[in-house]
């Protein structure tokens, strides 16, 4: 029996798109999870938490557990102001709003500046759930492909002439991970730093700076774009997923105030304060600057173990940037298509995630494969990289035996 649900023309157009999530394959039991995008179990605080959320309900009882009622509700949106402040960008309270993740903010951002003609920019690849949220919206994209310092902003130049000399429209919007960028690991010279904001402001469009990674550099941090941002075209999107947990659900998006206040018009969602509440109980207890010195050392610890384990066990066609901070390593393997690739590496006892979901034409993405040194312990990362090697040699020789 047909049923009619009256769907609008654009959550059909939506629909058309691959399902939210297809990039996550399912992993069997034992596998050696290169593939997740996780903090490390040991450095999550749970017991940190649980402290948190008992000091919490200790002292206000009912109150984070009401639609509103908690103060340390707005000590949460203080503690991310200061944190701005000390990356050089100063915020008022009407320029500030703390979102369910950086997802949330996201979507929430395309959905008050995109409709089906706006054209998006994105970096190629890029965060595959970000351009999932973008396809809700429109279906037109141009992309600028990514190097080893970031995204190429002399191919995003050349790219905007010729929209404009061909009197085509002119994205609205910049997407852009430019610090420890999702997937590649690679970070925005500050050179490129400076021609996307002259870019923007010579093409009139908005920056979307999505800085997830951003406090988890391996040495001096890089200057963000919304703190060379004159303009006000700088829309920054932060996260505490991966510095704190991602279970806890805190990002917040910092732009002008202007963008604010329709933001916070759709969010509709009350705060969650009990979440914020316990992050805020959590920070005030937590000397942050430490914490963060204590992810990073072992970041960049996971980081030479895998860099070194690449060395060792794959075979020297395969080539991969090397990251200044983040969680991920991205490597190409020369006429491999790894999505054919991934069930013989489960089989084998390990996981990855294929570089085609990180592209609008997937096909682009056919060479190249995402790993993560976050979340696997030293010894697993060096075992996973040779089982990793020993399938990407065998498709290797597959691949010229077929040639031949």
């Amino acid at each position: 029996m047909k049923t009619d649900f009256h769907f609008s023309k654009e959550i059909e157009r939506a629909f058309k798109n691959d399902p939210p999530g297809q990039w996550m394959s399912p992993m069997p039991a034992g596998c050696l999870r290169l593939s997740s995008g996780y903090p490390a179990p040991s450095l999550v605080p749970s017991e940190e938490i649980k402290q948190a959320v008992a000091r919490l309900l200790d002292e206000e009882r009912d109150l984070p557990l009401h639609y509103i009622g908690s103060p340390r509700v707005p000590q949460l949106k203080e503690f991310l102001q200061n944190r701005m402040a000390q990356r050089d960008v100063e915020t008022a309270n009407d320029e500030l709003l703390v979102t369910s993740g950086a997802c949330q903010a996201i979507d929430l951002i395309a959905r008050i500046l995109l409709d089906d003609k706006a054209v998006v920019a994105v970096e190629s690849p890029t965060y595959m759930e970000a351009l999932e949220i973008f396809q809700n919206y429109t279906e037109h994209y141009i992309t600028i492909p990514i190097d080893e310092n970031g995204l190429q902003t002399e191919v995003l130049a050349e790219m905007l002439a010729e929209r404009k000399d061909k009197g085509l429209p002119i994205p609205r919007l910049l997407y852009t991970i430019p610090t420890y960028q999702n997937p590649t690991g690679t970070t925005l010279s500050l050179a490129r730093r400076q021609h996307v904001m002259e870019l923007a402001e010579q093409y009139d469009f908005l920056v979307l700076e999505d800085d997830a990674y951003g406090e988890l550099g391996f040495g001096e941090r890089p200057r963000l774009l919304k703190a060379m941002d004159t303009q006000n075209r700088v829309i920054y999107v932060g996260s505490l997923s991966k510095v704190v947990a991602p279970g806890m659900r805190i990002g917040w998006v910092v732009a002008d105030k202007r963008l604010i206040a329709p933001l916070s018009w759709f969010k509709k969602d009350l705060d969650h304060p009990f979440d914020q509440a316990t992050m805020a109980s959590f920070l005030e207890a937590t000397d942050f600057d430490e914490h963060l010195e204590k992810l990073t050392t072992v970041y960049e610890s996971k980081c030479a173990t895998m860099l070194s384990a690449l060395e060792e066990f794959l075979p020297p066609s395969v080539s991969w940037f090397v990251p200044k901070g983040g969680y991920f390593v991205w490597v190409q393997i020369p006429d491999v298509d790894t999505s054919k690739m991934l069930q013989e590496a489960f089989a084998a006892g390990v996981a990855f995630v294929p570089g085609k979901y990180f592209f609008l034409n997937q096909q682009e993405g056919l060479q190249y494969l995402r790993l993560s040194f976050s979340y696997a312990s030293h010894e697993e990362i060096v075992k996973g990289v040779e089982l990793l090697g020993r399938v990407v040699g065998t498709h290797i020789v597959s691949t010229a035996k077929n040639v031949e």
